[in-house]
């Protein structure tokens, strides 16, 4: 046997069930009509009916008689007086809570019905081989499942469908689709995650309840927001959508443009395709602080940070790119957007009476986009410029601080040379503020 013939998962099917099809998302898997056995219905071949553990029970003849028998020689004593009727009678054991019963509601309301399908009916009824299936699984972020778990349903099958469509009309590659629903299924993680904690948060405080009463009491609560939430997020999408193709369309030009000024075209970020003001802005003395505050002051802080980022950021026409605990990381499709950004962010946390005050970087260079994140060593020497940069102050380097050399909006003060790893001797560049009124919060 080639050793390029053998699966490297070795667990996508028993023994003795057939091979799994080629991994290939474009091209659909056989459907050879076969008798209809436990091993074929494993692999798939029943998709569509009503599930195979909905299958009723076969009794066994001696089964049958043995039950005919137990009825037809009942004890009369054994039978419940009339005046015992009336009385209480506990639940069956094995009756669902309420609670559970609500959870069990709302599970089949988000997931479209009742889960009734294992994993290979649904990969076969999107004509996809099992191992292809997973990847956009994985990708999605889903838990793995083995073969006998109930665990679909009808909508999964479509939304596997309509990713497998899309490659096969050649629309997308099959690694496009995987980096898509990747996007996808982290994005929506991290949202879920953060809507379910702020929704925990606003009971206890409004209910007066303790955080684990608050998270059962939320399945009760869920049913009447979800379809609020989905509009909004579909809303959301779209508008952001639209504002990155306006910036990849409308406004690329004018970057690029900016790009050239005060460079050679020898620069280490040259060959990167995006022209972008990076910044990082990071809570000055966040670790000694966090060690003396509780769960919830920490909890506050760190939130009041976020939305004061956010906001600056959107208001100045930037990306909030990512936060990690005390730091943010944003862009800018101009060096003037980046330092009018940059600039408001250490303004604001000066001036906040609970957050500490930051130390902020800007670097104006070529970066590259991916998987939601930015790379390059645009974004590097930012992160190295920020951890010089003193307390409630801005730093940009040489080239950033000569596109911004005649915008009277900012004032440029050159401080000594610095050596920084990776980069050899810099020259930063304290941005201050010049004429007009800066970044304005309405």
């Amino acid at each position: 046997m080639n050793a390029e013939n053998v699966h490297q998962d070795t667990d996508l099917a028993a023994p003795d069930l057939p091979r799994e099809p080629e991994d290939v998302i474009s091209e659909p898997a056989a459907v050879t009509p076969a008798p209809t056995t436990e091993a074929t219905r494993d692999a798939g071949s029943g998709l569509g009916a009503a599930g195979i553990d909905d299958a009723p029970a076969v009794v066994e003849p001696a089964d049958a008689d043995a039950s005919a028998d137990a009825s037809a020689h009942v004890d009369p004593a054994a039978e419940p007086a009339a005046s015992d009727a009336a009385e209480p009678v506990a639940p069956p054991t094995g009756t669902m809570s309420a609670e559970r019963l609500a959870a069990k509601a709302l599970e089949a309301r988000l997931l479209g019905g009742e889960r009734k399908l294992k994993r290979r009916e649904v990969a076969a009824g999107a004509g996809l081989s099992l191992l292809s299936a997973r990847k956009l699984w994985r990708a999605l972020g889903f838990p793995n499942l083995g073969d006998e778990d109930v665990a679909f349903t009808e909508r999964d099958q479509s939304a596997l469908s309509t990713i497998v469509d899309l490659v096969r009309a050649g629309k997308l590659t099959e690694e496009a689709a995987i980096s898509i629903t990747r996007a996808i299924g982290q994005m929506t993680d991290r949202m879920v995650v953060w809507q379910i904690e702020a929704l925990v948060e606003d009971m206890v405080q409004k209910q007066g309840v303790p955080d684990a009463v608050a998270r059962k009491r939320l399945v009760s609560e869920l049913p009447n927001l979800i379809d609020a939430l989905e509009e909004m997020l579909v809303y959301s999408w779209r508008r952001q959508l639209n504002a990155g193709v306006q910036r990849l369309a409308v406004r690329a030009e004018a970057g690029l443009q900016s790009s050239e000024e005060g460079r050679e075209g020898d620069e280490d970020d040259a060959p990167l395709p995006l022209a972008r003001a990076v910044g990082f802005a990071d809570l000055v003395s966040y670790t000694s602080l966090s060690r003396r505050m509780n769960e919830k002051t920490l909890a506050q802080l760190v939130q009041r940070f976020e939305n004061k980022c956010a906001e600056i950021i959107s208001v100045g026409g930037g990306r909030l790119v990512k936060t990690v605990g005390d730091e943010v990381l944003y862009i800018a499709e101009t060096p003037a957007a980046g330092a009018e950004i940059s600039l408001a962010l250490s303004r604001a946390f000066t001036e906040d009476e609970i957050l500490p005050q930051a130390r902020v970087a800007m670097v104006w260079g070529r970066i590259l986009s991916r998987l939601g994140d930015i790379y390059g060593p645009t974004v590097n020497l930012a992160a190295r410029l920020t951890a010089l940069a003193d307390p409630g102050t801005v730093l940009v380097d040489s080239m950033t601080a000569a596109a911004l050399d005649d915008d009277e909006r900012f004032v440029l003060v050159p401080r000594p040379a610095e050596d920084v790893r990776g980069f050899g001797e810099i020259h930063p560049v304290q941005l201050q503020p010049g004429s007009g009124r800066g970044l304005v919060l309405d």
